[in-house]
């Protein structure tokens, strides 16, 4: 009997308890019950109960419910909230509990921690099975997945949650592990955001916050740089962290994220230096990322008072104190100033001293950059001091720019010393481009530039040199002996003349006179070539250098020339002999990089000429194919750009268009063949360079391949060619896994396809036009390739959204047939040839895709064609929906027709009556269905081997009589 009553209690209990924690299930789904207070009733019935086995199952399968639910739903959320407030009430009793026995048990220091509730850890236990269903192999992984079970199933915005895992076992792994796990697969933004604001700074969490400032989500992207400006010193980053950090946050799309950068990141990080700017510099690599270090700068100056700006600031900094970092400082400051326009002008005055004395200074500090020998460059400390200097002399040379040239004296000086800056041997290499960037800035007019850039190019290719033989002293030496002997024999012969005069024998002396005479000449000789070879040598030669630096030096002058003129400006006698003469002979240089700044030049050149570009296309082509990579590419480019100016018609011998009608002439038939012909060699001559192209996308070096790709879009674009075969090749070489690193590759491929088929009607047609040949290569690709992998109801759902007619930017106003109409006549071609192909199913759900349009003959040649094209069970059912599409909108069709040519309906009052708008697809059919009624006009079934449910639906509602439009007219007449 005790045993009956004891089942019989239990029993009892185990049905309230199950009640009650059903009823606690369903009223902590309402967001207005008291949580705490279902917490304390449902912990108060389990203190009771004796045997917690049933309790424990029944509660877990009321808590399934909630988790197989995967979205945010309120009423799954309340109910996690409440178990987890049900689970975390265990937690701080056991925690009481044990600081109870603590105090109980002071005298026993080391004591071993208590096993966790009951509860506790059936729950995590419950978790684990769940998760453990997947298969893991690792032990190591069995902890992270047991973290990630407990952290990924249950929201982690919930602390309660968080307060319960890291003791539920000692097993498991430190929460930062199940945060970086959130932060990685998370697909919700405020969890990451939740996760990001209260993870802990290490080595191991820093960077997965770092990865979190290139979030998709804005506010995830924010939160993330304002973490790292409250939570990590900026000596706890790398150098290419920073940089990264700064470059990304100046650069994103957010205005929202770059003020964070600019307001909390930046002035954390100058906190921590005492608010140093310039200690701040050389943490961030300024002679490698210069451009981001004066990005930084004027960030800072934005916010930065004026007083500050000037602190310490003079107009020239001494030529020993020049260091990398405040020559950036002072070039970011006075570029900032300037920007400011009128406004900075006074303050630009007190940084920055007049051109004339700023002109001495700069050409005082490159005079000082040495010469290094090839010794003296396998020596780090000469390299790097000399490297130092030239990147000193670049920020000084910018500094030009900001210069007041408005006074001529000071333009003259600069250009004075610019001009022999770069006529100086010494001046480096690196140097020339931006020298002869800021000589070309003070010259305004295109004429003189040519002149002045080609004068330096003379004197820098032929120096001039003095001409004579060089000092002798031995022959010197025997110069003033001979002189010495002439002297001694003119006063022997003196003296026998006075002898002779004295004697009188006039005859003889006669004789000494005309001797004299003699060696008097001879005497004058002699000193004449003492004075020749003692004398300066005031002649002038100039001589031809042909060495690599000298050429490259020339290139690099005349490559920024042509760079800065206005493309309109034409190709005159001074360029023409500087290309004849300079370019052409160094595209055969010996040397790479002479001869891909020759290549640079003639390209650049022949965009001036028509006529150049004709002459040396071929040549360019043949350097695309042959040269190293990076010559080809420069030549490729140079390609594409005189494709893109002059289009194909650039080989023929005249322009299609300038050639004489034919029926303006009485031949017309005898002088349309030379047009003709022109065109066919046009025409040839665009094929032989899409080839071309065509080869380098399958080449193996992946530079080459991204330049053609994105040449081609470009001529594309620009309308130069239209091909659906190359469209189609674009397509597949931008799915092909090959290219799934070419980030720049992938970049300007994804945005030519959308802009290529907004453009016009006729971009997408070209693009409907490719849909077949890609959907057949990437069907019949071999299990080698690489784009076996490729999915292709991917690459199909990109052309169907690509062409539909909404995506125009300027929709044609005539009602032309949609490029959907000619892809699904194609379709359905496709899929007639053979309807066993494994390709019939993607066909039969592209057909579902498109939005054909209401032209009545497009809709019965495809209606037509659709009851024949599959007999395959699932190709049916898509290929059922497009009918059954077609037919409701043929009847739309009709009954608008039948609706604008109904009579109107004139009421005893006279007015006209119109017939009430309908409004839905099923309103229109009924009302078609009530006043055809007859029968006549109700189209046949359609012959199909297994009509579908949908499809008899159609049929039956097709049938109903609809009496409201009767009982609305019976009111409105009574």
């Amino acid at each position: 009997r005790n045993a009956f009553a004891c089942v019989h209690y239990n029993s009892h209990m185990t049905a309230d308890s199950e009640m009650e924690i059903k009823e606690a299930f369903n009223r902590a789904q309402k967001g207005h019950n008291n949580k705490a207070k279902l917490v304390a009733v449902l912990k108060n019935r389990y203190n009771t109960l004796e045997d917690k086995t049933l309790f424990h199952e029944k509660f877990i399968h009321y808590l399934k419910y909630a988790m197989i639910v995967y979205k945010r739903e309120p009423a799954v959320e309340n109910v996690i909230e409440f178990v987890a407030k049900f689970a975390s009430s265990f937690q701080s009793s056991s925690k009481n509990d044990k600081e109870g026995e603590q105090q109980q048990e002071e005298e026993e220091e080391d004591e071993e921690e208590e096993d966790d509730h009951p509860f506790l850890t059936f729950i995590f236990n419950f978790l684990l099975e769940v998760h453990m269903l997947v298969v893991v192999v690792d032990p190591a992984q069995v902890t992270q997945s047991m973290t990630s079970n407990i952290f990924v199933c249950v929201s982690p915005v919930m602390p309660s949650i968080q307060l319960l895992t890291p003791h539920t076992h000692s097993n498991c792994s430190p929460p930062h592990a199940a945060y970086m796990l959130i932060l990685d697969n998370d697909s919700n933004a405020e969890v990451r955001r939740a996760v990001l604001s209260c993870i802990a700074m290490s080595p191991i969490t820093l960077v997965k916050v770092l990865k979190r400032t290139r979030d998709v989500k804005e506010s995830v992207r924010k939160l993330a740089y304002q973490v790292l400006a409250d939570k990590v010193h900026v000596k706890a980053l790398s150098i290419a962290q920073r940089v990264t950090l700064l470059e990304e946050g100046l650069h994103d799309t957010s205005e929202a994220v770059r003020e964070a950068v600019k307001t909390r990141l930046l002035p954390s990080w100058l906190k921590h230096l005492d608010g140093d700017v310039v200690l701040l510099l050389p943490r961030l690599d300024v002679e490698n990322c210069s451009e981001t270090a004066l990005e930084v700068l004027k960030a800072i100056f934005t916010n930065m008072p004026e007083e500050e700006m000037l602190k310490d600031r003079v107009k020239l900094i001494p030529g020993d104190a020049l260091s990398c970092e405040n020559v950036i400082y002072w070039r970011a400051l006075c570029e900032f100033v300037r920007a400011k326009g009128d406004e900075g002008e006074e303050m630009l005055e007190k940084i920055l001293p007049d051109a004339a004395t700023y002109a001495d200074y700069l050409q005082g500090f490159v005079r000082t950059v040495p010469v290094l020998s090839e010794a003296q460059r396998a020596e780090f400390n000469s390299l790097e001091m000399a490297m130092r200097k030239e990147f000193i002399s670049q920020q000084l040379i910018h500094l030009v720019g900001c210069l007041d040239t408005n006074e001529e004296g000071g333009r003259k000086r600069v250009l004075a010393v610019l001009q022999e800056l770069l006529c100086r041997p010494q001046t480096p290499a690196s140097l020339v481009s931006l020298l002869t960037e800021k000589l070309l800035s003070l010259i305004p007019d295109d004429n003189r530039r040519i002149q002045m850039v080609a004068e330096i190019i003379s004197d820098v290719r032929e120096p001039i040199a003095e001409a004579g033989p060089p000092l002798d002293e031995a022959q010197d030496r025997r110069r003033q002996i001979k002189l010495a002997e002439v002297k001694v024999r003119i006063l022997e012969a003196r003296q026998a003349l006075d002898d002779c005069i004295a004697a009188q024998e006039f005859s003889n002396a006669a004789q000494f006179k005309d001797s004299i005479t003699e060696l008097e000449n001879q005497r004058n000789l002699v000193l004449q070539e003492a004075a020749e070879g003692s004398q300066p040598v005031d002649r002038e030669v100039r001589t031809e250098k042909s060495d690599p630096d000298t050429l490259l030096r020339c290139l690099t002058m005349c490559a920024e020339l042509l760079k800065q003129m206005n493309i309109k400006t034409r190709i005159g006698p001074t360029l023409s002999a500087i290309v004849s003469s300079l370019i052409v002979p160094c595209i055969a240089n010996a040397h790479p990089a002479v001869r891909n700044m020759a290549v640079v030049c003639l390209g650049t050149s022949a965009l001036h000429s028509k006529e150049l570009a004709k002459a040396h296309m071929v040549l360019l082509l043949q350097i695309a194919q042959l040269d190293e990579v990076k010559i080809r590419i420069s030549a490729l480019r140079s390609i594409i750009d005189l494709l893109l100016l002059f289009s194909f018609q650039l080989l023929s011998e005249k322009p299609v268009t300038q050639a004489t009608p034919a029926s303006h002439s009485p031949g017309g038939q005898e002088e349309e063949e030379p047009t003709e012909e022109k065109g066919d060699l046009a025409g040839d001559t665009a094929q032989s360079i899409l080839q071309l192209l065509s080869e380098f996308l399958d080449g193996e070096v992946s530079d080459l391949r991204t330049e053609t790709a994105q040449g081609l879009a470009k001529l594309m674009y620009m309308d130069r060619f239209s091909s659906a075969k190359m469209f189609s090749r674009l397509v597949l070489l931008w799915y092909n896994p090959v290219t799934e690193g070419d980030t720049s590759l992938r970049h300007c491929l994804g945005v030519f396809f959308q802009l290529y088929a907004r453009e016009s009607r006729a971009h997408q047609e070209v693009v409907g036009e490719s849909f077949l040949p890609t959907v057949r290569t990437l069907m019949n690709a071999p299990a080698t390739s690489p784009l076996a992998e490729v999915d292709p109801s991917n690459v199909v759902e990109l052309l169907v959204e690509l062409t539909r007619p909404g995506t125009l930017i300027k929709p044609s106003a005539n009602h032309e047939v949609c490029v959907h109409d000619s892809m699904a006549l194609r379709v359905c071609g496709e899929i007639l040839k053979d309807q066993t192909a494994p390709e019939v199913r993607l066909y039969a759900k592209t057909l579902n895709n498109l939005e054909v349009s209401a032209n009545e003959g497009t809709r019965q040649e495809l209606h037509a064609l659709l009851l024949e094209v599959v007999k395959d069970r699932i190709s049916l059912r898509a290929v059922e929906k497009v009918i059954d599409r077609l037919v409701d909108s043929k009847e739309q069709a009709e009954q608008h027709t039948e609706t604008a040519l109904q009579p109107l309906d004139i009421n005893a009052d006279g007015q006209k009556k119109t017939p009430a708008p309908k409004s839905g697809r099923k309103g229109s059919r009924r009302a078609e269905s009530s006043e055809e009624s007859d029968g006549e006009n109700v189209p046949e079934s359609l012959p199909r081997a297994r009509p579908s449910r949908r499809a008899k639906t159609a049929a039956l509602e097709r049938y109903k009589l609809d009496l409201n439009p009767l009982i609305d007219q019976e009111a409105n007449t009574s």
